[in-house]
């Protein structure tokens, strides 16, 4: 249970106020549309006006809410703010895209509800139009308003029509049209499948969130939803005079006819702090954009991994972070983010990039990935970087002990974080306030190991020659291999080093034992925290935060942080 709360009692808290507000509005706008004001309206619609009214109150909270989690500078900015503070509220940042993902879900789901209740309340207007009856309320009040057309109930002001044309004919109509599909396209872009596959297509119809807002702003300025006005309300009270519809206005009555109107548009009043905020953290972004960056260096490292070592005057970093790249002679739109690799130490930044797409390959071949000569430095591309931002890995040297978990070019942010730790040690920095690391490596391929050893067997002689071979301990898994290849590393085994590695260390087949490990660390550390750091897939990610809640031995706590961007 320690663990748990540790790990997600505040990831819990959040949702469970995100959930509650979201169930408030909903009840306390679906009430206020059951008072007397919307009785005539409700007499035309019947409960789709709640139905309607009370996710459209929903919509416009979560609106407000799913810019700020991509907001990275606002949350690198309160990240380093709160941090010295509570290291817990540090990390729920770390969980932004999560928490967007669940918002977008929330909107999706509440714009289905909006929409299929807006459905039946065009059919309900139509019905009323169509029914020709003077005998009839719901014909009554459709025909109010047919003189000066201001006063009306009934957005569908004619029998001679349908739903369809008024759909595309209103304001509301035309621009719930646009957001339901800018929505759509979206958030099906944004699957896992086609954002892997296909990152181009993620990346440009994300940006149809520009047309969704303008649409969502101005889709209440039709004000199709109408409801009895104060002044009506005082001359004719539903409760009096609904059953006298047949004589209001007439003389002799006490009933005229009621005057109806909408609420004036109120999503903008939600949204606009937000969009105001998102066009900072894009004029911030932009300026950051133009900062001249030097490439100083171009490494091919076997795998097709492309190594580039940058400088950029101010340029400040600390272990993990990332930083989002753009190459304008690949394309003009496309940002891209990558790990730093490099430490604070060092007088330069650097990324190693796999190449999987198509911006990828367009960038390595730029820098002359496909070309056996070296290529020239006035050749070399421009590059824009915005950036660093924050991570969870820059609370590594916050624990005591921590374990780190990469899987194939996942080990980018810890090669940032061991760099960092062989620096310390050079400089003989006492201020360290890790005492051991648990370093885990996991790669389908012998071919991926080949770029990360250098700085691993330097950190072991390092290690070795200042007598601290217990500070850092490592596994490396090569989890897919064939039988052949198996049988000559048995062969090199009893080798002094790894025939693989070159490591003191031996390479190991297969995938670790996660709860022996777990088991390992809690008993050999009790009463401590272990920071559990992870870059890597998501399975991975739910195996991890599965060990580090259910294990507690001698009473150590593991806490799970998880690479997200």
């Amino acid at each position: 249970m320690g663990n748990f709360a540790a790990n997600e009692g505040l990831s819990v808290f959040v949702i469970l106020v995100w959930l509650g507000i979201n169930a408030y509005l909903f009840v306390q706008f679906y009430m206020n549309f059951l008072t007397e004001r919307w009785f005539y309206t409700r007499v035309l619609l019947g409960d789709a006006l709640s139905w309607a009214r009370a996710p459209a109150a929903c919509l416009n909270f979560n609106c407000m809410l799913i810019l700020l989690p991509v907001c990275r500078n606002l949350l690198s900015f309160l990240r380093g703010s709160i941090q010295c503070c509570s290291r817990t509220a540090a990390r729920q940042l770390d969980r932004n895209i999560t928490f967007h993902k669940l918002v977008a879900y929330m909107i999706a789901f509440h714009t289905a509800v909006h929409i299929i209740a807006h459905l039946f309340n065009f059919e309900w207007f139509m019905g009323a139009q169509l029914d020709r009856n003077n005998r009839s309320l719901p014909f009554v009040l459709s025909q109010i308003g047919n003189g000066d057309n201001a006063a009306y109930l009934n957005p569908i002001r004619t029998d001679q029509t349908n739903p369809t044309i008024v759909m595309f004919t209103t304001i509301a109509g035309l621009t719930g049209v646009v957001i339901t599909l800018a929505l759509i396209l979206i958030i099906t872009s944004s699957m896992e499948v086609i954002r892997r596959s296909y990152f181009e297509v993620f990346w440009y119809t994300h940006h149809l969130f520009i047309i969704f807002f303008i649409g969502l702003v101005f889709h209440g300025f039709g004000r199709i939803v109408r409801g009895q006005t104060a002044t009506s309300l005082l001359e004719n009270k539903p409760s009096q005079c609904a059953d006298l519809f047949e004589s209001w206005g007439e003389n002799g009555t006490f009933c005229p006819k009621p005057e109806f109107a909408g609420n004036p548009p109120m999503t903008w009043k939600w949204v606009v702090g937000p969009m105001i905020l998102y066009v900072c953290e894009r004029l911030v972004r932009f300026y950051r954009s133009q900062q001249k960056v030097v490439i100083t260096k171009v490494v091919m490292h076997p795998s097709k991994t492309l190594e580039l070592q940058m400088k950029r005057k101010g340029f400040r970093m600390e272990v993990g972070q990332y930083v989002f790249m753009q190459c304008p002679c690949v394309s003009q739109l496309e940002w891209h983010p990558f790990t730093l690799t490099s430490a604070p130490e060092e007088d330069h930044f650097s990324v190693h990039i796999r190449i999987v797409g198509d911006w990828t390959q367009g960038l390595y071949e730029a820098c002359g990935g496909d070309k056996n000569e070296t290529q020239e430095a006035w050749k070399l591309p421009k590059m824009a970087i915005d950036g660093p931002f924050g991570t969870a890995s820059e609370d590594v040297f916050g624990y005591e002990v921590v374990m780190l978990v990469g899987a194939g070019i996942g080990v980018t942010p810890f090669a940032s974080v061991l760099k960092s730790v062989w620096y310390k040690h050079i400089q003989e920095n006492q201020n360290v306030f890790t005492k051991k690391i648990y370093f885990y490596w996991l790669c389908p391929e012998t071919q991926a190991f080949e770029w990360f050893a250098d700085l691993l067997q330097s950190l072991e002689g390092q290690m070795t020659e200042k007598g601290m071979v217990d500070f850092l301990s490592y596994n490396i898994y090569l989890t897919r291999w064939k039988e052949t290849e198996a049988a000559h590393f048995r062969v090199h085994h009893e080798a002094e080093n790894d025939p693989i590695t070159g490591l003191k260390q031996k390479t190991l087949y297969g995938k670790p034992n996660w709860d022996n490990e777990f088991t390992t660390i809690g008993t050999k550390h009790p009463e401590k925290k272990v920071g559990v750091f992870l870059c890597g897939p998501t399975q991975l990610a739910d195996v991890l935060e599965k060990q580090c809640l259910s294990h507690s031995e001698a009473g150590v706590k593991f806490i799970f942080n998880k690479e997200n961007f």
